[in-house]
C-alpha cells in the first residue's frame, strides 16, 4: 500500500496545458501531464502548479477529476523568458506554499494533505526547496535537462547555460530528498557533474501513450500531408532550435540531393521556434535549395502527431543533448524506425540496429549516410519499425507512474534520515 495520497507537482516555467513543440513547451510538458494522469488513475490526487501568464487564465483548471492545474501569481501577466524566471523563484514558492496550506483545510477530497513536493526543471527545483522547507515536506526532483551536461556538449552557435543555473542545480541535488533520473546515463551524470548520491537517485523511464501512439503497418496513410506514396519521408518533430538540430537534416538533405538524386527525399518539420531563438529554419531550407522537398508545419496534438509518425519512413532526432527523447519513443510506438544522435538518454530510447540507428555526432555527412542506408535497405527499415513497436510497449506511462510512486514512498522514508553512503 502506497503512503502517498496527494502530490504537489511544480512545473513553473511551462504549463502542461500548453502545446508541445514550440516556445518552452516540449517533452517535459508531456511528461508532467501524462505522469499526473497516471498517478490519478492509481488513486493519487495531483495538484500541478505553474506560473500565471495571463489575467484571463482561470485560477484552477481541471485536467482530470483528480488532477488540478493551479495558476499562481508571480511577476507580470505575461510570458517571461527562462533567463528572467530566477528573479521570481521566491515569489512563486511563496504562492505555491500558501495554496498548499489551504488544501488541508478544505472540504473532502481537498482535505487530503499533500505528502510530497515533486519539482520539474531547475527553476521549479529552486522553488521546490523553499516550498518543501516551509511545509516540512520531502522534495522529489526531476532535472529533465542539466546545464553542465548541455554545456559539455555545446555546439557551434549554441549559447552556454548560465552559471546561476549550474549553481541552482547543484543546490537542488544537495537538498532534494530523492532525485529521479530518466536513465542510468543520467544518473551517472548527476553523480559525476553534481556529486549526486547514488542512494538518493531513482531511475524512472518516461513513458508513451500507447492508446494514441500505435502502429498501422497496413495503412501508413499520407493522404493530405503533401507526401507522395513514392517519397522517402523523413520527419522531424520538436522545438525548432539549434539544440534539437533540424539544421543537421537540412545539410544532410543537401548532400543527398547532390550525391544521391535517386532518393525521392521528402522532409517534414513539425515545430515552432523556441522563445527568442533567432534560428530561422525556413531560411536555411531556402538557402539550401530544398524548398521543393521540405516543409515546416506548426506543432500538432497527439492524435495528429501519431498520424505524422506513421506517414514517415524515418523519424530523425538529431539533438546535441537529450535526457531521454520522447519523440523517439513515440515514433517507435507508431512502428517507425528512428535515426538519433548517440547522446544522453537516446541510446536508452532507441535500440541501435534493432529499432533504428544511432549516429555518432551531428556531422551532416554522417546523417546523410545513415538516411541513405535506410533507403537502400527497405526490408531492414520495415523490420526495425516492427521491432520498434514491440520495444515501445514496455514504456507505458503506468509503469512510469508506478516507479515514481516508489520514489515518493522512499522520500517519506528518508525525509529526516540521510540514506547510508550519502
Amino acid at each position: 500500500m502506497h503512503q502517498v495520497r496527494r502530490v504537489a507537482m511544480l512545473s513553473l516555467h511551462t504549463s502542461p496545458l500548453e502545446q508541445p513543440g514550440g516556445g518552452d513547451a516540449g517533452g517535459m510538458n508531456v511528461y508532467v501531464r501524462q505522469l499526473a494522469l497516471e498517478l490519478a488513475a492509481a488513486g493519487v490526487l495531483v495538484d500541478i502548479y505553474t506560473r500565471r501568464t495571463s489575467a484571463k487564465q482561470a485560477d484552477t483548471v481541471a485536467l482530470a477529476p483528480s488532477v488540478m492545474v493551479h495558476h499562481v501569481k508571480a511577476g507580470p501577466f505575461a510570458k517571461v523568458s527562462k533567463e528572467d524566471l530566477p528573479d521570481l523563484i521566491t515569489e512563486m514558492a511563496d504562492a505555491v506554499a500558501a495554496h498548499i496550506r489551504t488544501l488541508a483545510s478544505g472540504p473532502s477530497p481537498a482535505a487530503v494533505p499533500v505528502s510530497v513536493v515533486h519539482s520539474h526543471y531547475w527553476v521549479s527545483g529552486m522553488a521546490g526547496i523553499l516550498v518543501a522547507r516551509a511545509l516540512d515536506l520531502p522534495l522529489v526532483h526531476t532535472m529533465h535537462t542539466m546545464a553542465r551536461v548541455k554545456n559539455k556538449h555545446l555546439q557551434p552557435g549554441q549559447t552556454a547555460e548560465p552559471g546561476i543555473r549550474e549553481d541552482g542545480e547543484q543546490r537542488i541535488v544537495a537538498a532534494a530528498t530523492r532525485l529521479v533520473a530518466n536513465t542510468t546515463a543520467e544518473a551517472a551524470e548527476l553523480e559525476g557533474h553534481y556529486d549526486g548520491c547514488e542512494q538518493r537517485i531513482d531511475i524512472v523511464s518516461p513513458g508513451v501513450d500507447l492508446k494514441v501512439f500505435k502502429p498501422a503497418f497496413r495503412d501508413r496513410s499520407r493522404l493530405g500531408r503533401g507526401v507522395a506514396a513514392t517519397d522517402f519521408h523523413v520527419l522531424f518533430a520538436g522545438r525548432v532550435q539549434r539544440l534539437k538540430g533540424p539544421h543537421v537534416l537540412v545539410r544532410a538533405a543537401a548532400i543527398l540531393r547532390e550525391e544521391r538524386p535517386d532518393i525521392p527525399l521528402r522532409l517534414t518539420f513539425l515545430g515552432a521556434r523556441s522563445g527568442h531563438d533567432k534560428y530561422d529554419l525556413p531560411h536555411m531550407i531556402d538557402h539550401a535549395g530544398l524548398a521543393d522537398i521540405a516543409a515546416v508545419h506548426p506543432p500538432v496534438g497527439p492524435a495528429e502527431l501519431a498520424d505524422w509518425y506513421r506517414s514517415a519512413d524515418v523519424v530523425a532526432v538529431p539533438s546535441s543533448s537529450e535526457s531521454f527523447g520522447l519523440v523517439a519513443l513515440e515514433a517507435q510506438a507508431c512502428g517507425t524506425a528512428v535515426l538519433a544522435t548517440n547522446v544522453g538518454g537516446l541510446p536508452r530510447a532507441v535500440s541501435d540496429g534493432r529499432t533504428g540507428l544511432l549516429v555518432e555526432g551531428r556531422a551532416p555527412r554522417l546523417w546523410a549516410e545513415a538516411i541513405a542506408s535506410l533507403f537502400d535497405f527497405p526490408q531492414t527499415r520495415t523490420d526495425m519499425g516492427r521491432a520498434a513497436s514491440v520495444f515501445a510497449e514496455s514504456f507505458g506511462w503506468e509503469n512510469t507512474a508506478a516507479a515514481t510512486m516508489a520514489s515518493y514512498d522512499l522520500s517519506l522514508t528518508y525525509q529526516y534520515v540521510t540514506p547510508p553512503g550519502c
